[in-house]
């Protein structure tokens, strides 16, 4: 799985280093690492600058510099790089007042520090969304307040509802939550170790009760040896093992909060019941809640307890049926709307940005994902955003992409740039610091600003308070690089990467630092924010087009080379250069120019630049055909500004001798196109970036109205005697980067690496990258972050793509080895191997003949070993169900007025043993922004609606017990076609074998070895110009896993080649090796089942006429089994029936025992003694109806298993001795159950007694107390006869046994050991008998976790999507 780039998920291992010199070696928070910017020694090009020239000291490079306390303060909040901070001087009233930011993230605190103003007094947070419908409750159960005003919550509970709240209708919506759903990880692991340490003081005083108990017994009792008192013992006993167990297996599940929704005749209203958590009766009631209702209408939160201290926002949808209960899901969201708008009145300095700017929290980091976005999130934002008239987005997230500015959500994006004039922003990526590791959408979207991370001087010396700052600001080690693979830039500007900003109230502290192009997009979009605010008040039209070019065009250069705008993009923007460029274009046209590139001659593909990365490209002239085509809004006039557009252009290029253009263009509406001539043929090896750029000929002082990047990455191309390549004595300081491109010959598969250093005294801190660049694939990229504490070498191994070029980035870290002053040399030798093989990928078809490979070394001798292991089951599945429907709210209706349907397609699958599974959807899964599919989530629960997993693009692998699951898909789009077309998806159930089950396959150097035995294949070498065959075998019959059905995969992996480097193998497990290929076994059909109509055969002695009574007889019994029994009406009629049948059959006793299972089945909420009786007697007539004598004497004798006639009377008496046990059980549990009703009734005339005292009369009276108790011990022993009384099967009598003779503790013990034993999925009987047993034993503590986890083993039903 890939997962997001910029989710934010270190946090919390950042926090415990805030303001600590470790934290300089920290990596940026979110997905990967982040990295930065170096120089290199090449010739300085002219090429397109800002209008703007901004000083060292402005953009916050100071050479040498000291903190003082202000400085400092500011460093922690960067606003000096980019002059926001003289921008807000000169006009504090343009700080942001009148602009909606929408912040597309892990959602925002609105308790958090500098969040609950605007400077000028608004409400900071308009809005606070769950995007992903991560906190959704369903509230659709409508109940009624009975006299008192009790009503039934959805968890069980008994609310009291205040009175003094409004509700016309008397109807009140209920539903519920588990509380750690709501939570991050984070704040759940700390809310848990408080609740178990307070667990934990109960617990200990219940085992020291229990020892007490036992030390008195062992006192009173010196020498026990009556059977009783031993009993007694024995519960004392089990009474303080059950405790001591139940505190090592303790996992708290989380408390419940009970959700309670009414419409008080103006708006919806919510309230909730948070006592479970609070944990004391006399907090967290319904009836104290001071009631919300949606954030956006009066901007009230709640905080579950001060435990937590968590935050909350309610918002209702669907008219009281759906309560959104809105937490963060990381402490990501508020840290970037702190920068971008915090406003702290006493704290100027700390300020964001854009003080004056209010946002909209839009969360889409799914809580149940841990904080990764979904299609769901991103779709409902983006509906959001548009909804309240958002002039900005800020998007901190991103992943790697196979195909750039494509996709739903980039259709959608770009309806919302285009058509609503929104300016979106959003981070590039902390892939860095090889090129091409932009990620989407951020980094690979036409219609988005995409930022790149910066550190200043004084960020660096404050807020990762390194020894000595740099000399200079520089762009973050880890920062993505661009172009992105269709060669446009990546990058567009840089911010500040690093802050100190606001952060939830639940992580206990104001603010702390984080750092990543997560920090550089808020950074960039409060800048952005403060030019609208300018905008609107002097009256300028706001468009994302005008925006960014002034971004681009007055941005000041990061690096004094041409490629380093691959880094920065157009540089550090300046705000308040920007201002002043909007100014001067306020009357030209809001255009955007898009750029279509193809080479000449070729339609497909089609670029946004070009980029000539292999060698046969980079020797040669090539010529492209570029097309340039304004883009208006959607709302320009056709005769006011289509048609009168026309501009005269100045084509430019950045180096005639490489890319040479026409002079000039004439540019209209309808676009235009011209050619150009590439020629990098006289170019050394190594990066090259040029520009073609077109300028205004009329308004020079506009700068570039549009760029074509051209980059050019020539390679190095090896010798053919030798796959070796060296890279001796590269300096590197701090910061440093060193690009190395290489032609990987043609065969390699794998490489090498040795890297040596030398010449430094502290630690020092590398990041290796090596990425290469297939069509239609993400990039290639190999990474590693290596630390030399001292002058030392390490060996790397990763794979390659022959005969593409690989670029080898090696950077030494932004921060490491600042102070030491010293360079370090590092020596880099790369050699390539490889083993061709006639085909990557095989595929045993299921007979028994190999599949013959063809090896050979291309490069060099190698080792051939080959090595092959299936550890995988994949199981193909169709839908059982499909429902198609249309989603009922607003949230889900598209600015263009669709209304987004969903597809639910339910699939049924079991698991024989308990197994390791991820289920797979090959259409949909690992791409969440270059698909044309909405989104996708799955949920996989038991028979008793229990979730175990949940998941999206990248489905995870979860551990499921034994068992029967279902498994729902839920897809969403607004074209009904779609949806339709898949309504029968394939999805495969993927199941990791058990180490026992893995198959090591088996090489032969014979067409026959498989079956004949011989011939076997371990090794040889490979010399070059020679080919090797063999053959691979299938796996033997005896080898396939069990339950592993018709049609299934078996898969695994293969490899071939053995490292030379001597760095350790993994023996027998090609995936561990450099390069594996997979290799997979189709199952064949099952072997015919032999014993299939072995009885058959025997001669049948009864006559046509008997057999006919017997069919008919048995057909009768049938017919009774299948009645139903739900009305009095349908009682009546079985009882007539079975009353019939048994007088004409009365000693059979198949229709006896098929009596008394339907008495079982019968309802008996009335009458109860009656019908136990007519239970009783139910299992007396099937017990007196077999002959016990003959059936013992049966099993006395062992049958002999060879002799068919034999097995089958075996079978027949095995069917009675089961039906006999099964009436001894149940009526056993009918005379324990008219005991206690009786009992019941006793106490009720008020014969009651404290339960100490109960116990110790239960357990001197249970050996003689009466005919009743005689009558159940005497049931008891005679089946005990027959069946082990302690199965799972038949356990539940030994439990009653115990618990009325007031060994509650042994009760306990053997209910506990049913619960273990038993194969099935959890039974609420059993759980709700623990229940009882641990109220009346009196362990509250261990009854309330019970509860709570029961909560989550038996919900009333699934949760939303």
């Amino acid at each position: 799985m890939l997962p997001p780039l910029f989710k934010a998920v270190c946090w919390d291992k950042l926090s415990s280093q805030l303001f600590f010199p470790t934290f300089l070696f920290s990596l940026p928070l979110s997905y990967s690492r982040k990295r930065g910017r170096g120089s290199r020694g090449c010739e300085v090009r002219a090429m397109p600058v800002s209008s703007a020239v901004v000083s060292a000291e402005e953009n916050g490079s100071l050479r040498s510099f000291k903190l003082t306390e202000s400085t400092f303060l500011a460093s922690l909040m960067p606003k000096k790089e980019t002059g926001a901070d003289r921008f807000v001087e000169a006009h504090p009233e343009y700080d942001g007042r009148g602009v909606v930011i929408a912040i597309f993230d892990s959602g925002v605190d609105p308790a958090a520090a500098g969040l609950q103003v605007t400077s000028d007094g608004k409400p900071k947070i308009i809005d606070v969304l769950d995007c992903t419908g991560s906190g959704d409750i369903d509230t659709s159960k409508v109940v009624k307040a009975d006299a008192n005003g009790c009503i039934i919550g959805a968890s069980g509970a008994q609310l009291i509802v205040n009175p003094s709240w409004k509700n016309p209708s008397g109807e009140w919506h209920v539903g519920y939550k588990l509380v750690y759903d709501l939570f991050t990880d984070t704040l759940t692991s700390r809310v848990k170790k408080e609740r178990k340490k307070k667990w934990d003081e109960k617990n200990q005083e219940a085992i020291a009760e229990a020892v007490k108990q036992l030390d008195e017994f062992d006192q009173k009792h010196t020498k026990v040896e009556d059977n009783n008192l031993k009993k007694v013992r024995e519960d004392l006993q089990n009474r303080v093992d059950i405790l001591q167990k139940q505190g090592n297996s303790y996992d708290d599940r989380g408390p419940v909060i009970d959700a309670v929704v009414w419409h008080d005749g103006n708006v919806w209203r919510v309230a909730l019941d948070t006592q479970s958590l609070v944990d004391d009766s006399e907090h967290g009631k319904l009836a104290d809640f001071v009631p919300l209702t949606n954030y956006r209408t009066e901007r009230k939160y709640g905080i579950f307890s001060k435990l937590d201290a968590c935050t909350f926002v309610t918002n209702v949808y669907d008219e009281g049926n759906i309560l959104s209960i809105v937490t963060d899901s990381s402490p990501h969201g508020t840290h970037v709307a702190g920068i971008a708008t915090a406003f702290h009145p006493k704290e100027p300095l700390l300020n964001g940005v854009a003080p004056g700017a209010q946002i909209v929290s839009c969360k889409i980091g799914d809580s149940r994902l841990g904080s990764m976005e979904t299609g769901t999130g991103l779709t409902r934002a983006l509906i959001a955003a548009v909804e309240h008239k958002c002039d900005l987005i800020n998007m901190s997230y991103g992943e790697p992409t196979l195909l750039p500015d494509y996709g739903r959500f980039v259709d959608l994006l770009n309806e919302v740039v285009n058509k609503h004039r929104l300016v979106f922003i959003s981070s590039a990526g902390n892939s860095g610091p090889a090129l091409s590791t932009v990620g989407a959408p951020g980094g690979t979207s036409s219609s988005i600003i995409g930022v790149g991370a910066y550190v200043s001087p004084a960020m660096a010396a404050g807020a990762h308070c390194v020894v000595e700052a740099p000399g200079e600001g520089l762009e973050y080690t880890w920062s993505s690089r661009g172009p992105t693979v269709d060669g446009d830039l990546g990058v567009c500007v840089s911010a500040p990467g690093g802050a100190v900003a606001p952060v939830p109230t639940w992580t206990l502290q104001r603010r702390m630092l984080m750092n990543g192009t997560s920090m550089a997009s808020p950074s960039a979009c409060g800048g952005v924010a403060l030019l609208i605010s300018a905008m609107k008040t002097e009256g300028i039209p706001v468009s994302p087009y005008s925006v960014r070019k002034a971004l681009e065009n007055t941005s000041v250069s990061v690096g004094g080379l041409p490629e380093d705008k691959l880094s920065t993009g157009h540089g550090l923007m300046q705000v308040d250069k920007a201002l002043e460029y909007i100014k001067q274009c306020r009357h030209l046209p809001c255009v955007c120019y898009r750029i279509k590139i193809n080479q000449t001659g070729k339609s497909t593909p089609t670029s946004r630049g070009i980029y000539l990365r292999d060698a046969s490209t980079c020797q040669q002239t090539t010529e492209w055909t570029v097309e340039i085509k304004p883009e208006f809004h959607d709302d320009a006039s056709n005769l006011e500004q289509l048609v009168p557009f026309e501009e005269c252009i100045a084509l430019h290029s950045s180096e005639n001798t490489v890319v040479r253009t026409p002079e000039y263009l004439l540019l209209t509406h309808n676009g235009r196109t011209f050619n150009v001539v590439v020629d990098p043929s006289s170019l050394g090896e190594g990066l090259h970036y040029y520009e073609l750029y077109g300028i205004d000929c009329k308004a020079p002082w506009r700068g570039p109205l549009f760029r074509v990047p051209i980059t050019i990455t020539k390679p190095a191309i090896l010798k053919a005697q030798s796959p070796l390549i060296s890279f001796s004595g590269m300096p590197f300081l701090p910061g440093h980067i060193e690009r190395r491109f290489i032609e990987v010959p043609p065969g390699a598969s794998w490489a090498e690496a040795t890297m040596r250093t030398s010449g430094f005294d502290t630690a020092r801190r590398f990041f290796v990258d090596a990425v290469q660049i297939s069509p239609l694939k993400r990039p290639i990229k190999w990474e590693s972050v290596v630390t030399f504490s001292s002058p030392s070498s390490k060996s790397f191994t990763f794979p390659v793509k022959g005969g593409q070029t690989m670029e080898l980035a090696i950077a030494q870290f932004w921060s490491s080895g600042i102070g030491s002053h010293e360079t370090t040399t590092v020596d880099f030798q790369v050699g390539f191997h490889g083993i061709d093989v006639n085909t990557e990928e095989i595929v045993l078809d299921g007979s028994e003949a190999p599949i013959r490979i063809e090896a050979k070394a291309p490069l060099s001798s190698e080792k051939l070993v080959p090595a092959a292991t299936l550890n995988k089951i994949r199981v193909p599945y169709r839908p059982t169900e499909v429902k198609l429907s249309t989603l009922p709210t607003n949230r889900d209706k598209l600015p263009s007025g669709k209304q987004i349907l969903a597809l639910t397609l339910t699939y049924k699958f079991k698991l024989e043993d308990g197994a390791e599974i991820k289920p797979q959807v090959p259409l949909l899964n690992n791409r969440i922004y270059d698909t044309k599919f909405e989104s996708q989530f799955y949920m996989i629960s038991d028979s008793n609606k229990r979730v175990y997993a949940m998941g999206d693009v990248y489905p995870n692998s979860t551990k499921l017990p034994k068992g029967e699951y279902t498994l729902q898909l839920y897809i969403r789009h607004d074209n009904v076609q779609y949806l339709e077309k898949m309504k029968q998806l394939v999805l495969f159930i993927e199941r990791n074998l058990e180490e026992k089950e893995r198959i090591q396959l088996s090489f032969y150097s014979q067409p026959d070895g498989p079956v004949m035995g011989n011939g076997s294949f371990n090794s040889s070498v490979l010399v070059p110009g020679s080919i090797e065959a063999f053959y691979v075998g299938p796996p033997t019959k005896d080898k396939i896993p069990k339950n592993c059905p018709a049609g299934a995969v078996l898969f695994g992996a293969i490899s071939y080649g053995k490292l030379s480097l001597g760095i350790k193998e993994v023996k027998n497990n090609p995936e561990k090796n450099p390069v594996s290929y997979q290799i997979s076994y189709v199952v064949p059909p099952n072997k015919l089942d032999e014993d299939k109509g072995k009885y058959t055969s025997s001669i049948c002695t009864k006559s046509v006429s008997e057999r006919f009574e017997e069919e008919v007889r048995n057909a009768k019994i049938k017919f009774l089994a299948s009645l139903k029994q739900g009305t009095e009406e349908e009682r009546m009629e079985w009882k007539e029936l079975s009353t019939s049948l048994k007088s004409e059959y009365p000693k059979y006793t198949p229709l006896l025992y098929q009596i008394l299972e339907g008495l079982i089945l019968q309802s008996s909420d009335e009458g109860k003694i009656h019908h136990n009786e007519e239970v009783i007697h139910a299992a007396n007539d099937v017990i007196n109806s077999i002959d016990k004598d003959d059936l013992a004497k049966y099993f006395s004798v062992k049958s002999d298993p060879e002799d068919d006639e034999a097995e089958k009377i075996k079978k027949k008496m095995e069917a009675i001795r089961d039906q006999l046990a099964d009436a001894l059980y149940q009526k056993g549990l009918a005379l324990a159950e008219i005991e206690s009703l009786k009992h019941g009734e006793k106490e009720l005339s008020g014969t009651t007694a404290s339960t100490e005292a109960s116990d110790q009369a239960r357990q001197e009276s249970a050996p003689d107390s009466g005919k009743q108790q005689d009558l159940f011990e005497e049931n008891f022993k005679e089946l005990k006869r027959w069946v082990d009384v302690q199965s799972s099967k038949y356990g539940m009598l030994s439990v009653v046994r115990e618990r009325r003779s007031g060994r509650l503790g042994t009760a306990l013990k053997v209910l506990n050991d049913i619960i273990k034993e038993d194969g099935e999925a959890p039974k609420k009987k059993l759980y709700d008998l623990k229940l009882s047993l641990l109220d009346e034993i009196g362990w509250s503590h261990v009854a309330s976790y019970e509860r709570q986890w029961n909560h989550v083993r038996f919900p009333p039903s699934l949760p939303l999507f």
